[in-house]
């Protein structure tokens, strides 16, 4: 089994699909994989939430699948998502200056890719 940390920067709709499909997919294929929102994608986290929009039915997979790993707590709080990453009850992470550490994740034998 591969482990993956998909770190997603890019804040694009169409950017973002490719992140959910590919979690899933390595998922279906036995191996471990994380998504970690940082930057402007911080920004899709209340339009993910709502029912009309073309990704929520993508993103309501993986969190039930258990592939998102959270989101930056500097970002969301910068960008104003902070409530929304809040209650949808995603975790925040910060453990780098308030930012998510890529370096936790090598240590951890994952993968790092970003988008």
């Amino acid at each position: 089994m591969k482990k993956f940390a998909l770190f997603v920067f890019n804040g694009d709709p169409m950017c973002f699909i490719h992140v959910l499909l590919n979690a899933l997919d390595m998922k279906a294929k036995g191996d471990e994989a994380r998504i970690i929102m940082e930057g402007a994608s911080v920004q899709l986290i209340p339009e993910l939430a709502q029912s009309g929009h073309p990704l929520n039915g993508l993103w309501k997979k993986n969190l039930e699948a258990g592939l998102v790993e959270g989101v930056c707590k500097a970002c969301s709080s910068k960008l104003g998502t902070l409530e929304a990453a809040k209650g949808q009850e995603l975790t925040l992470l910060d453990d780098m200056s308030g930012h998510p550490s890529m370096s936790a994740y090598r240590d951890k034998g994952y993968e790092i890719i970003t988008f």
